[in-house]
């Protein structure tokens, strides 16, 4: 089937952000969840089982992640119980996750620094999270906003990609796009655009081609950059 031209931007609806989050939601009602939202639900939410969940999924496909994840909560699921945990048996259970050895020693130690300098309890600060190795932006800010609760951005090629494509924002890296979102997205929205925005990007905003024709939000959405769609 050829491609489908891009629709005038000047017949398009002003973008209403209120819109967007009730259009989303009917969206992806029936997709599957993104890995860290799937797995609060399925009991693992507590901000250590987040911060160790989110750093397994970097770069890790989100089906591989829950499995992997819930095979290693199924024998540590507490910074003690992690930290107890020999190095290549937790490599052995982060099996399917991308890096699994460089991945078991950034666990471990974090495992290690947060029961000798935070009391056993997983510090509740950006900065503090970032302090650990191999915990970024995108790590932090879901810790925060699965595991506590704390209104956070968290900002990954999805989210990045369909909020500039909307023209919401215009920022080049990740990491601007979430500064940007902070200063214009409504603080009630900060931890549902990621929930949102993964399992929409994934099936139907997608990187390429993107499923235009039947998107709830193409009478909003600029289309910024988009050339050829189905």
């Amino acid at each position: 089937m050829p491609a489908r031209p891009v629709p005038n931007i000047a017949d398009k609806e002003p973008f209403d952000i209120d819109e967007a989050f009730r259009r989303l939601r009917q969206a992806v009602a029936d997709l599957p969840k993104a890995a860290m939202f799937a797995l609060r639900d399925r009991g693992y939410g507590s901000p250590f089982e987040q911060l160790v969940g989110s750093l397994i999924s970097a770069r890790t496909r989100d089906e591989t992640t829950i499995v992997v994840c819930e095979r290693l909560f199924a024998v540590a699921r507490t910074p003690q119980q992690m930290a107890a945990l020999p190095e290549a048996e937790l490599v052995r259970l982060l099996n399917g996750a991308t890096f699994p050895e460089p991945k078991a020693r950034d666990i471990l130690a974090l495992s290690r620094r947060i029961l000798a300098e935070h009391g056993g309890e997983v510090p509740d600060t950006p900065d503090r999270l970032m302090a650990f190795r191999g915990v970024g932006p995108k790590i932090a800010a879901l810790t925060l906003a699965v595991g506590f609760g704390i209104p956070a951005v968290a900002v990954d090629v999805h989210v990045h990609r369909i909020v500039n494509r909307w023209g919401y924002v215009a920022a080049p890296t990740p990491e601007r796009t979430m500064v940007a979102l902070m200063e214009v997205l409504p603080r009630q929205y900060w931890v549902e655009i990621n929930e949102r925005l993964v399992p929409f990007g994934k099936w139907v905003c997608t990187g390429e081609r993107p499923r235009c024709s039947t998107c709830l939000m193409l009478s909003m959405c600029r289309q910024v950059g988009v050339t050829t769609h189905r």
